[in-house]
């Protein structure tokens, strides 16, 4: 396969994890007009996002599993063809425990599809450009955070929440085009079967990476889940000056993510332990200097660039510790990256109710000061 054709399929793929983030996200925007629409409280609606986490985290390896012999050029294209029937589902129903499903549902194809992304680059990218081409992939996440999800939400609150979703589906069904169009033939991996590919894929080594990547996202996550009333409160800050210290940090995070697949092509194992040590840094940053705007904003740039800057370092490290198993083990970081991001969320609940907003930072700069020995530990190990 051509560079340049290379390049077409992982834009095909980038742009796919654009509509997965979006349609992940978006309805954060126009929560209140979905419970209103469907007759629950917004509290209740809220359940919406948690149903989407989960369903990636528990669902995406289940799937991803029951599908291991499956070519992941097949994969990919009937998981996106099934996320949109999801997506579409969510439009027409009109009852909330459907709704509910479907989100569900839509998680763990979200799930399967991201882990067969990561997969599939394999086939046409050399060893030496992978952690760029998680990046890519990543990257499609990341910058549907800072545009997908605010021009969904302002078409959402235009034209009504179901209106934000059929747009999402109209740019998934082009996608899908590309994708059919784009993507070379990808087999499975190395192992030969379920029990295989789960034994290496859930070996120590693999567990203990995962559980980095909990860490670290749960302690980004215990403070990110109530950043905004922390600026509103402890910094000062105006609603308008909020979204846009917001912004930056968004624009910062989709700027590390493909900086960080460039860090990890050179040395993922490093990328690890420098981004743990900076983020100790910057949330240290934000606890001391809280009320000094100047430097809250030199913490959450800081923070944006290397806080999901480390996930290409992490998928590239399970990939290749988990070896034959990485069909397996290419959708357990997501997996972990959620479960970490559900577990800060509750975490800093807990704080907040308990301490207050300045402990909720404190208790997220423990997760990641915990996490550090385990990110130094894991530099040493060689791919088996």
């Amino acid at each position: 396969m051509s560079r340049a054709r290379g390049n077409l399929a992982l834009l095909s793929l980038f742009l796919a994890t654009f509509v997965l983030g979006s349609t992940e996200l978006v309805i954060v925007g126009v929560l209140d007009l979905i419970a209103a629409d469907t007759g629950v409280t917004v509290g209740t609606a809220g359940v919406l996002v948690t149903a989407y986490a989960l369903g990636l985290a528990v669902g995406g390896p289940a799937l991803t599993a029951a599908t291991i012999r499956l070519g992941r050029r097949t994969l990919l294209w009937a998981s996106m063809l099934a996320f949109l029937l999801a997506t579409l589902a969510m439009v027409v129903t009109d009852g909330f425990a459907f709704l509910l499903v479907a989100r569900a549902v839509a998680g763990s194809l979200h799930g399967v599809f991201v882990g067969a992304a990561f997969v599939a680059v394999g086939s046409f990218v050399p060893p030496e450009r992978m952690g760029r081409a998680i990046a890519v992939i990543l990257g499609g996440i990341a910058v549907s955070t800072a545009m997908g999800v605010p021009i969904g939400t302002l078409v959402g609150r235009s034209l009504g929440w179901r209106g934000a979703f059929v747009a999402i589906i109209a740019v998934g069904a082009v996608v899908l085009a590309g994708l059919l169009l784009l993507m070379p033939a990808v087999g499975t991996g190395g192992a030969q079967g379920l029990r295989s590919q789960a034994r290496a894929a859930f070996a120590p080594r693999v567990l203990v990476m995962l559980a980095i990547g909990v860490l670290l996202l749960g302690g980004q996550f215990t403070v990110f889940t109530y950043i905004t009333p922390f600026l509103l409160k402890v910094t000062g800050l105006s609603d308008a000056a909020v979204s846009g210290f917001l912004l930056a940090y968004g624009v910062a995070t989709a700027v590390g993510t493909f900086a960080g697949g460039w860090a990890a092509d050179r040395d993922a194992s490093r990328t690890l332990v420098v981004a743990n040590v900076v983020l100790v840094l910057a949330l240290g940053l934000l606890y001391l200097a809280g009320a000094v705007p100047a430097l809250v904003a030199v913490a959450l740039l800081v923070w944006g660039l290397v806080g999901f800057g480390l996930v290409p370092a992490l998928q590239y490290r399970v990939a290749t510790l988990a070896g034959p198993a990485r069909d397996l083990a290419a959708s357990l970081p997501a997996s972990a990256v959620n479960a970490g991001i559900a577990a800060g969320a509750l975490l800093g609940g807990r704080a907040l109710s308990g301490s207050g907003l300045s402990a909720v930072v404190i208790a997220g700069l423990a997760m990641c000061l915990a996490c550090l020995p385990l990110t130094w530990l894991t530099g040493r190990w060689s791919a088996r």
